[in-house]
């Protein structure tokens, strides 16, 4: 039941609530059209029994007073209402074996009303029967010679009357309609500029902050919002610069022991500690860059991303001459235009260049069209791979894999968690999978 209810309601919380609110108005409308009907049929029907009884008696002491011979002539030109025919006759048209006739229907001719008149206007005997629909009455009149004969078809009930009622019914119900849907937007635009300002935080962490306008409680969730936005620069801000303070700190005892280890006679110890104080160089460089790119400030701007992945290439094989420019290879579009932060982006694949350069020897930028509003690039290179149970380490800072890398390559372990961070700011992220071919596989995706 909750499948189909997932596969039957819509996504949105707008639509939902437009369609509740439709389908209770429909609920409303057929419940007031019912009323209205059972109201109109007893209305008509009582109309229809006024007339009907007040045409009989009418009908009746015309009959009464004049003589045999001339009834049926003033018979003839007396105007009759629809459903109500009348003949004078020697024998009644009751006949036996007919069903009684209800209250109900009798209620149309009043019976009572002719027998509670003057004597001389009574009719000696009245009969009623029903057949196929049709009421059949006979009232003897006061002579005694000739009977009154009525057939009476209730005419049917018509409780849509009016021709245009239907017509009207219909706008009104699609003013209503569109009255619902503006309002559900107008109502749920709060929720959705909440999510917009969400996946804008996660992307920039320096987004501009809501406006707390609104009812009460749109304007309490957008002072909350902002004050979790504020939180969250104020710590990415106090961590930066405090790990550029202990970076800074750190410089100044790395140079003297530098300057201390040139003074040392043992040129094997020389040599070794100004290697242990250059990789701690390098490594305090390189956690104040992770740093610096958690809290970038760099605006967004619309950037051609197959130039950029051009351009990364063509960098990584001129920094390595030793290696044949063919295996720096780009397949795509020729352009391919995105909203991002081109030095961040152009950071985040250079390290996964590098990175394919340095552990499989080669480089393969594979760039896809937009398909559902996601783009597509994969960084793949021909190495050894890495343990599936691995992929997802590596991600980590400081974290490198001596099993299937070479320690010779370098690096502290941070390229590939800056990438992650990067793409991960503009609304996208980056995973590793090994090929089928063999070779190491970066999957990246980023919003078309």
């Amino acid at each position: 039941m909750k499948a189909l209810l997932r596969r039957v309601l819509p996504a949105t919380l707008a639509a939902r609530t437009a369609l509740f609110l439709l389908l209770a108005l429909m609920a409303v409308q057929a419940a007031g059209l019912t009323i209205h009907a059972l109201d109109r049929v007893d209305l008509q029907r009582a109309a229809t029994e006024r007339e009907m009884s007040a045409r009989t008696f009418a009908l009746w002491r015309a009959m009464s007073v004049t003589a045999p011979d001339r009834r049926s002539s003033i018979l003839a030109e007396l105007e009759l209402p629809p459903g109500l025919e009348a003949a004078v006759d020697d024998q009644p048209v009751v006949r036996v074996g007919m069903l009684p006739a209800p209250p109900a229907v009798l209620r149309m001719i009043r019976p009572e009303i002719l027998l509670g008149g003057p004597p001389r206007l009574r009719p000696r005997e009245i009969q009623a029967g029903m057949r196929f629909g049709t009421l059949y009455v006979s009232m003897r009149l006061p002579e005694g010679t000739q009977w009154l004969n009525l057939r009476v078809h209730a005419p049917p009930l018509r409780p849509w009357h009016s021709e245009t009622f239907l017509v009207a019914f219909v706008l009104m119900t699609a003013m209503a309609a569109m009255l619902i849907v503006w309002a559900t937007r107008r109502l749920t635009r709060p929720v959705r500029d909440l999510a917009l300002a969400a996946n804008a935080l996660g992307r920039d962490v320096n987004a501009p902050p809501m406006p707390e306008d609104g009812p009460r409680e749109v304007a309490t969730a957008a002072h909350a919002f902002n004050t979790m936005a504020e939180r969250i620069r104020r710590f990415v801000g106090d961590r930066t610069q405090m790990l550029a303070a202990i970076g800074h700190d750190l410089r100044t005892p790395i140079t003297r022991l530098k300057l201390r280890a040139e003074f040392m006679e043992d040129e094997e110890q020389r040599a070794k500690m100004l290697s242990d104080l250059e990789e701690m160089e390098a490594m305090v460089t390189a956690t104040l860059a992770f740093a610096r790119d958690d809290a970038a400030a760099e605006p967004s701007v619309p950037l051609d991303l197959a130039a950029l992945c051009r351009t990364v290439l063509d960098e990584a094989a001129d920094a390595r001459p030793d290696v044949e420019p063919e295996a720096f290879a780009f397949e795509g579009p020729e352009r391919l235009t995105i909203r991002g932060r081109p030095i961040a982006l152009k950071r985040a694949l250079a390290n996964l260049v590098a990175n394919a350069a340095n552990y499989g020897g080669n480089a393969r930028v594979v760039l896809a069209p937009p398909q559902a509003g996601q783009i597509q690039l994969r960084v793949e290179d021909d190495g050894p791979g890495i343990p599936e149970e691995s992929q997802e380490a590596v991600f980590q800072p400081f974290r490198r894999l001596e099993v299937s890398r070479n320690r010779e390559t370098g690096g502290v372990g941070l390229g590939l968690p800056i990438a992650r961070n990067i793409f991960r700011a503009h609304g996208g992220d980056v995973a590793l999978q090994n090929r089928p071919e063999g070779g190491l596989s970066a999957l990246v995706t980023l919003p078309a």
